[in-house]
């Protein structure tokens, strides 16, 4: 039980860091592989900012290893929300929102709606300043309203 409480909560903050982390980093001093994604037309189907996947999955990669080293304990299960959260930000973020995968090309679901909506917004700034929602899973409630 604790364990599962671990995974959902690290989960959960990981939309804060997500926040914070597309805000202050991806925003700002790593801007470089980031700003690809901001302009309208890609240039392939890879970005510069596919880096971040990478930059992502590390810290989850790492704590899987600790966390079975010497039996399995809390760090595993932090890397697994880690991990669930990378999952949940590729579905929305490149499946859902920019459709790199057709596979839900035909949603109502409001709170779907709402989170393209929001990135859409987030988009509207091509530059690295003056950019508003940067969260992926919790936006504004103003979006939400059909």
């Amino acid at each position: 039980m604790i364990f599962a409480l671990i995974t959902i909560a690290t989960f959960l903050l990981m939309e804060c860091v997500t926040w914070l982390t597309h805000k202050y980093v991806m925003h700002g001093f790593l801007w470089y592989f980031h700003e690809d994604h901001h302009q309208p037309r890609y240039q392939s189907w890879f970005e510069r900012n596919d880096v971040f996947f990478v930059i992502f999955a590390m810290p989850s990669i790492a704590l899987f290893y600790f966390g079975v080293e010497g039996g399995l304990n809390y760090l595993f299960f932090i890397g697994l929300g880690i991990m669930f959260y990378g999952m949940a930000y590729f579905l929305v973020h490149d499946v859902l929102i920019h459709r790199r995968f057709k596979w839900f090309n035909k949603t109502r679901n409001k709170y779907l709606i709402g989170l393209r909506k929001a990135h859409k917004v987030h988009h509207k700034h091509l530059g690295k300043e003056e950019g508003e929602c940067f969260g992926m899973l919790f936006v504004p409630f103003k979006y939400f309203k059909v």
